[in-house]
């Protein structure tokens, strides 16, 4: 997993509330298990048209939120079925942090998991967020875990809240596989142990 330190990106604005997984991911792209290729079909009911054509409308495909790195969205995002291909195809998009109010517990913990950042912020501060991410490429937000800040265009800064094993994680790229790996010479020597006393 990639390590997550500071983000700089054009933030793209989702003013919806309640997306929830099916809309992030819809259910005909769930017979994979590869965690790449899915960047296509996110948000794919909004992002094309009946004729395969995309949608010049929605957010993501309009010129100046085409290589967004930051999703700022409404209330309760993540909500629904607790498929894991959410996540997955924000990434493969290349979405790396999704600014909203609330997140679904299972889709919140889902990102830290494969090296999202899901930033949970007050209604006031989202409604800032979106008037900065709706000025598209003329303005960035600089995302910085290890000070927990998200520093607006125009100097502005919004302090977050992050568990502190979570940030320890996303700092350094550890999912499960890597948090185990990191236990790797103490596993050896237990496991040696035990199969010397097996011999015994």
């Amino acid at each position: 997993m990639d390590k997550f330190t500071v983000l700089e990106s054009v933030a793209a604005p989702l003013r919806i509330i309640n997306i929830d997984t099916d809309m992030i991911i819809p259910k005909q792209y769930l017979k994979t298990i590869k965690r790449t290729g899915l960047g296509k079909g996110l948000f794919s009911e909004m992002r094309y048209r009946e004729d395969g054509l995309e949608n010049p409308d929605f957010v993501l495909n309009q010129p100046a939120y085409k290589n967004a790195k930051i999703l700022v969205a409404g209330d309760n995002f993540g909500c629904g079925s607790s498929r894991e291909h959410a996540p997955w195809a924000l990434l493969d998009f290349g979405i790396r942090c999704v600014i909203s109010t609330s997140f679904a517990d299972i889709f919140y913990n889902n990102c830290f998991q494969n090296g999202i950042l899901p930033i949970k912020v007050s209604p006031e501060d989202l409604e800032k967020l979106y008037d900065d991410a709706d000025r598209g490429a003329n303005a960035t937000l600089t995302i910085d875990l290890e000070n927990q800040e998200i520093r607006g265009p125009d100097g502005g800064t919004i302090k977050f809240d992050i568990d502190p094993f979570k940030k320890h994680c996303m700092l350094n790229g550890l999912d499960g596989i890597g948090l185990t790996m990191e236990k790797g010479a103490a596993i050896d020597s237990y496991e040696k142990k035990l199969s010397e006393r097996a011999w015994a």
